[in-house]
């Protein structure tokens, strides 16, 4: 599982677009969201650089834990 540190996560609705997202381009992508400690664990067929470009595009600042 690849975790990623995300700014800008506040709610349910982030978790969701999120989530969204990633499974969008990955249905079986397993996505773990800690709203807590901003971050996100991926578990998923992209690449590191895919993920970072989906989250980036909802939104969020987005790096490698």
């Amino acid at each position: 599982m690849q975790v990623f540190n995300v700014q800008g996560m506040s709610c349910g609705h982030c978790v969701r677009a999120i989530t969204q997202a990633l499974q969008a381009k990955d249905p079986a992508a397993s996505v773990r969201v800690d709203l807590a400690a901003k971050e996100v664990g991926v578990e998923s067929a992209l690449s590191t650089e895919e993920v970072i470009n989906l989250i980036s595009e909802e939104g969020y600042a987005v790096t490698l834990a």
